[in-house]
């Protein structure tokens, strides 16, 4: 079915109840695949998520060597010889763009990347130049596009990188670095790193495969080099998508539980527990799952986004519906992700009434009622997100390219209007 564009998000007009099961996560998925691929033997990849990101990380993998079966609910991959001449697209997909190439260093051919126009404007120069320094030969420039020409092995050592940008930056060193002849020591040196959560995650995910990682000094990251053992990994539910899906209970003052929410997890999205429940929700982990209760009018919130900063859209969009005063801080970051999101969300809560002042790394937002209008997504999934928040809570809103959803969650927008009651309206 042809969803038109922009997309008539629906409207509530009761409170939203509902029970749900999320995709698996991309962030695990994808460090999953690049870890099995560069493992001593096959390995499975169980409840993978299936999503545009992941799926350019299984074929730029299987074009460098790797056998990767995506055809099942559980991917089953066969490490390869990394060999030929080959080009890798990484769409709009950071985790492609910036962990892939490390891992190209190793092939024995020449390996082009390239990917939609708005990634040509995300930063990669961090890892392009760490990887010149431990013995890749890289083409000139540092963005995309560029070549990797590998020679079959890696020196590797010791490398200084300013990772204050994207914590990708760190994590995608991290992966490839038991593979090299002298492992990697990755020393960070700048402002403070955001998305900390998402390095432990690389770490405690290398450790599951026997690599031996120090991470006692602050800033600083070394992995022994040695085999990275076969190990098959359960991808647990994308906990940063279930970020719209609990904000509806709290925009509606309904109640949405998100199965098989993790009791102990690295994943960013589990701050929302935290963050939902200063705003005025009532959160509870049960073996049921995370539910969250909208409990009347939401609160704003003082917050230090800077180590789970992919929230930032959706509580950008709960903070515009709050009845006081909300400051985000410490996510001058994810002006590099799929956009500008501090400008994009400035630009698209202002436009349909919000009262918003953009700083260099954060926003902040006083209560003022929101009007109809045209949400737009630049091309990111996030945006998106927030849009449909809006949309569920003020009369009117349509949202621009839902489509840019599949990045993370296929299918997104029918998934999304089935959990509204049959007296939701679309603008």
């Amino acid at each position: 079915m042809t969803t038109p564009d922009p997309w008539p998000a629906p409207r509530a007009r009761e409170p939203v109840h509902a029970t749900i099961s999320l995709p698996g996560s991309k962030s695990l998925t994808n460090r999953a695949l690049i870890l099995a691929a560069l493992a001593d033997a096959p390995s499975v990849v169980r409840r993978a998520l299936v999503s545009r990101d992941t799926v350019l990380m299984a074929r730029a993998l299987t074009s460098l060597g790797a056998a990767i079966d995506t055809s099942a609910e559980d991917w089953r991959v066969t490490p390869g010889a990394f060999t030929g001449d080959v080009d890798v697209d990484c769409g709009l997909a950071g985790t492609v763009m910036r962990f892939v190439p490390p891992v190209a260093g190793l092939s024995d051919g020449s390996v082009s990347f390239d990917g939609d126009a708005h990634m040509r404007n995300r930063p990669v120069g961090e890892v392009l130049t760490a990887l010149r320094g431990l013995g890749v030969d890289v083409s000139e420039g540092n963005r995309l596009p560029f070549t990797i020409t590998g020679h079959g092995r890696v020196r590797g050592g010791r490398v200084v990188v300013d990772a204050s940008a994207s914590s990708q930056f760190i994590s995608a060193l991290l992966l490839a670095g038991a593979r090299y002849d002298e492992g990697v020591d990755v020393r960070h040196d700048g402002k403070p790193v955001p998305s900390l959560p998402h390095i432990d995650m690389t770490v405690e995910m290398l450790r599951a495969h026997g690599v031996d990682v120090a991470d006692s000094d602050a800033n600083r990251w070394a992995v022994a080099p040695g085999p990275i053992r076969a190990v098959d990994h359960v991808i647990e539910p994308d906990l940063s998508n279930a970020a719209p899906f609990l904000a509806l209970a709290a925009v509606t003052g309904g109640s949405v539980t998100v199965r098989d929410w993790p009791r102990s997890t690295t994943q960013a999205g589990d701050a929302l527990r935290d963050i939902l429940t200063r705003m005025g929700c009532t959160v509870a982990l049960s073996p049921d799952g995370l539910t969250v209760t909208g409990n009347g009018p939401l609160h704003g919130v003082d917050l230090d986004l800077h180590d789970v900063g992919e929230l930032t859209p959706t509580v950008a969009a709960l903070c515009a519906l709050a009845d006081s005063p909300s400051h985000l801080r410490g996510i001058a970051h994810i002006r590099g992700h799929e956009t500008d999101r501090l400008s994009a969300l400035a630009t698209e809560l202002t436009g349909l009434g919000a009262e918003v002042t953009e700083h260099p790394d954060g926003l902040s937002l006083r209560p003022t009622p929101l009007g109809p209008g045209v949400f737009h997504t630049y091309a990111d999934h996030r945006m998106a997100h927030a849009g449909v928040i809006i949309a569920a809570a003020v009369d009117g809103v349509a949202v621009e390219d839902i489509g840019t959803t599949a990045k993370t969650f296929p299918d997104f927008a029918t998934f999304w209007s089935g959990l509204f009651p049959a007296s939701a309206e679309a603008p």
